[in-house]
């Protein structure tokens, strides 16, 4: 008797243990500054993963990451590779389809980079210029719907990283990136002193979503519950404005 009560008593405290400390297993792409990158020991590092952390810390779960190339995200997810998403997906129409998103935790629009020495007056002024996305991002439905319909020639890479060195080799002329993303991971940088944004900030809705949120499986209803009300609570109590002052130097909440 005493054993079975002993084995009930380990089970029931392994039991609330993995209630309350049970590993959230979330999806990244390591190739977006200074949103989700490495640091130099290959530890990830970012906006996301700072935000995912503070959000399992919220939820009392433990961030586990797990690497992911950007175009086969959504298929991880389906199939149970990982528990979320939080690597700046964009809330859209199409994603909504087959996933399910929590509420927006950061909006920054999109822009057009050029070489400084191409005359940019909208889409088909750049007819026959040669331009790199991220493969399946909202950037490359942009860049496929309003760019290569004008005569631009769209190239499509695994990461954004990529986009960078083939821009530094000279087999581009530029890319539509996330403002943040591009400024930090390539502006910023060396090697990029001949190249600027152009054109407007780009929002439009039926590309870019309505924000960034975590996505997740049909049918994680109380996941999501738990996720959004983390969200609204970092926001309130100063955590997610640390983290938004730790790489940015404006409230990329936005509108």
């Amino acid at each position: 008797m005493k054993k079975i009560l002993l084995a009930a008593a380990i089970s029931a405290l392994c039991a609330s243990a993995f209630a309350q400390g049970k590993d959230l297993k979330v999806a990244i792409d390591a190739t977006y500054e200074p949103f989700t990158f490495k640091t130099a020991d290959g530890k990830p590092t970012g906006f996301d993963v700072d935000i995912a952390s503070a959000l399992c810390e919220q939820i009392k779960r433990k961030c586990v990451f797990v690497e992911q190339a950007w175009d086969g995200m959504i298929p991880g997810l389906q199939a149970k590779k990982y528990d979320v998403i939080i690597s700046s997906m964009s809330i859209t129409a199409d994603r909504l389809k087959v996933v399910d998103f929590t509420d927006k935790y950061y909006n920054t629009p999109s822009k057009i980079v050029l070489k400084k020495d191409i005359k940019f007056d909208g889409p088909a002024s750049i007819k026959g210029k040669k331009i790199g996305v991220l493969k399946a991002s909202t950037q490359e439905k942009y860049a496929l719907g309003e760019l290569k319909t004008k005569g631009v020639e769209v190239v499509s890479y695994d990461a954004q990283d990529q986009v960078y060195l083939d821009i530094k080799a000279g087999r581009l002329d530029g890319t539509v990136a996330d403002v943040m993303e591009v400024g930090g991971g390539f502006l910023e940088k060396p090697g990029a002193e001949n190249y600027q944004f152009v054109g407007e900030e780009l929002y439009m809705p039926k590309y870019f979503g309505t924000g960034a949120g975590v996505a997740l499986r049909k049918g994680q209803g109380d996941l999501k519950k738990e996720i959004n009300a983390a969200i609204k609570a970092i926001r309130a109590n100063g955590k997610y404005k640390v983290i938004n002052d730790k790489y940015f130097k404006f409230d990329v909440y936005g509108k």
